[in-house]
């Protein structure tokens, strides 16, 4: 398969089903390695004059050393695959190549990291990043259910400068 740039003036999705329920993967380029991770949690939208995509990572994700060595990210949709995005997302690529191990191929659109199994792809450029804080949380009952390790993601606004789809 091949992807095709999509403007994204034409995009077509929902983005609580695409993120919440159908997942997508963060991925990233350090030193010509690729690494990925699944995400259920994220936002696009528009932010300071800018189309954006938020992602949240914990600090003690591999995939999180990948982000912050470059200026870009990546963010691909898919239909299905939810076993593998599980993989994807509960095993570490320090600790052997799960890209592999899930049967993805991997491809690059614009010298960025996607798997020829998506249907979509953001290319984002990071534009801003902050921890999230435990003493701005409004609702406190946030920070005791979703980090009772005290492991704050780390929040990346990306503008998202090119989509790609499936032909």
């Amino acid at each position: 398969m091949m992807f095709e740039k999509l403007e994204l003036s034409e995009l077509q999705m929902n983005p609580f089903d695409e993120i919440g329920q159908h997942w997508l993967l963060i991925s990233a380029k350090k030193e010509g390695v690729v690494n990925t991770m699944t995400a259920s949690w994220g936002q696009v939208g528009h932010l300071w004059g800018k189309n954006v995509a938020t992602v949240y990572i914990r600090p003690q994700r591999y995939t999180k050393e990948f982000v912050d060595a470059g200026d870009y990210f990546t963010i691909t949709f898919f239909d299905g695959y939810k076993k593998e995005l599980g993989v994807l997302g509960s095993k570490s690529g320090r600790d052997g190549d799960k890209i592999t191990e899930v049967n993805f191929d991997k491809e690059e659109v614009e010298n960025q990291p996607t798997f020829k199994q998506g249907k979509m792809v953001f290319i984002c450029k990071k534009i801003y990043s902050d921890w999230i804080k435990p003493e701005h949380f409004i609702d406190d009952s946030l920070d005791e259910r979703w980090y009772p390790q005290k492991d704050y993601h780390e929040m990346y606004v990306g503008e998202i400068i090119a989509a790609y789809k499936q032909k």
